[in-house]
């Protein structure tokens, strides 16, 4: 037997594994299993997209600069001393807290939500077992108004969040949100923008986030539970949950004995060629590693060939990372890319799921 045919029945049995663990949760609802795991009662929530993310970092100012000098993203509101960068046309946004954090991360996405309703969403919440409280933590959720010294409504800005099993933030906001004023968030009408327009890189959307969650199959049926997203893909055993009807996605990784988190954002990038986003990368003062298993600190960049084994090109499916000043990690991918097969990552939807099924 090949490796490759050792490696693929391996995957195989993943993915069975991991249906049959799906399955088994599923037929022991109302048999035990405790509530928040039992059948969806209420009307989902529909998902469009990918909204935002924010940032803590340890120089706002100089994060602020470096971003902009990068993808020339003009600033749209200011939440206070956050600093919200418009991603591509918008509504999408990349927000850059105003407060020096010793602990730079990705603080939490935040997803559009189709015709929104802040109840209806507090009440789907809570048949699921996340209830309101102070902060936003593992399964606990906050609505927040946000008031005119923070860029919101004269009223206020509702803003709802909550945090997952693993207590990773997730933002939910309607479909229009900008993260301006108006009582959806929408008004950005404040255009600053930057002093390189352009950027050395195009970027137009978030492509997808991926989670490292202690334990995937009680994390993906919440998730489901709540947005009914489907698993279109496959990367190896990894099940690609697909937000609203484009490109993006969430992959939510089973890493029990690593440090639950945001592990990183991708974002989809115009004319994506390793070869032309390194140089730009190195003369915008990071060091390329060329093909590597990842980054050790800031300002660094890699890539990575996902071979067939792990849902990707037989040649391999090069996917792009790179590290900020404060040694965040984000990805760049094609516009096209949906976390699939062929070379740009692009071909999806056809996989077909172990056992049968489709997640």
């Amino acid at each position: 037997m090949s490796d490759t045919e050792n490696s693929n029945r391996k995957t195989n049995r993943s993915r069975r594994a991991f249906l049959n663990s799906i399955a088994t949760l599923t037929a022991g609802s109302g048999m035990g299993m405790p509530a928040v795991w039992a059948v969806q009662k209420s009307p989902l929530m529909q998902l469009d997209a990918i909204n935002q993310m924010t940032l803590a970092v340890s120089d706002p100012a100089a994060s602020v600069a470096w971003y902009q000098g990068l993808f020339g993203l003009p600033i749209v509101a200011r939440q206070g001393p956050t600093v919200v960068l418009r991603v591509g046309a918008g509504p999408h946004s990349i927000a850059i807290g105003g407060d020096a954090s010793d602990n730079p991360r990705i603080t939490h996405y935040c997803l559009a939500v189709k015709n929104f309703n802040y109840d209806d969403a507090l009440r789907i919440l809570a048949e699921n077992g996340i209830n309101e409280a102070n902060t936003p933590s593992a399964m606990h959720s906050r609505l927040r108004v946000r008031g005119q010294q923070l860029g919101g409504a004269i009223n206020g800005t509702p803003e709802l969040y909550f945090g997952d099993p693993d207590g990773i933030v997730v933002q939910m906001q309607d479909a229009s949100y900008c993260g301006g004023a108006g009582s959806k968030g929408e008004i950005c009408s404040s255009i600053e923008e930057s002093d390189v327009k352009k950027g050395l890189l195009s970027i137009q959307e978030f492509n997808h986030f991926t989670l490292f969650v202690s334990d995937q199959v009680r994390s993906i049926q919440l998730y489901q539970s709540l947005f009914n997203l489907s698993i279109d893909t496959y990367q190896g055993a990894l099940p690609v949950l697909r937000v609203g009807s484009g490109k993006q996605f969430l992959a939510l990784s089973n890493q029990p004995t690593r440090e639950s988190q945001i592990h990183h954002v991708s974002l989809a990038v115009e004319d994506f060629d390793v070869d032309r986003i390194f140089s730009v990368l190195e003369n915008y003062g990071l060091t390329i590693l060329g093909e590597a298993s990842g980054a050790t600190g800031p300002l660094q960049a890699y890539v990575t060939m996902r071979g067939a084994n792990r849902g990707g090109a037989i040649e391999g499916t090069p996917e792009l990372y790179f590290t900020d000043p404060d040694g965040i990690l984000l990805q760049l991918q094609d516009l096209s890319y949906c976390g699939g097969n062929g070379v740009l990552g692009n071909e999806c939807g056809s996989a077909e799921a172990p056992t049968g099924r489709n997640g």
